[in-house]
């Protein structure tokens, strides 16, 4: 049987690019090190899927098909998170697409990775 083992983005810098997702998710690196070309984050407490970080060259795509939602537990836990996550470097994206009663809050990381922050309170 399968399960994902690690999650991977591309980013130009990847130190910078770890450095984001560590503060943000209370990950560290599985290595002890993070290295300029690949880097592969984990859980702290030592449960969850792992993140890998790439050298790209690629563009950040402004609507990707594949990106990260974090889970915060309700609409104040939603804002606290973005305003933490927007304080360690991620920026609010202007989505186009945002339904009427969105639960989503769409941040980019300091690569310009879009992932979205979700409201799980409204059940």
């Amino acid at each position: 049987m399968l399960s994902i083992g690690t999650i991977v983005l591309g980013a130009s810098d990847v130190r910078r690019a770890a450095e984001f997702w560590t503060r943000a998710l209370d990950y560290v690196p599985r290595d002890g090190a993070v290295a300029d070309d690949w880097t592969v984050l984990v859980p702290a407490g030592g449960s969850g899927a792992g993140l890998a970080i790439g050298r790209s060259t690629t563009p950040v795509q402004d609507h990707p098909r594949v990106h990260l939602d974090l889970y915060a537990g309700d609409a104040a836990d939603q804002e606290a998170e973005v305003a933490r996550l927007v304080s360690l470097g991620a920026e609010r994206v202007d989505w186009d697409a945002y339904p009427d009663d969105a639960d989503f809050v769409v941040l980019a990381d300091t690569e310009g990775n879009r992932f979205c922050v979700i409201d799980t309170g409204r059940g």
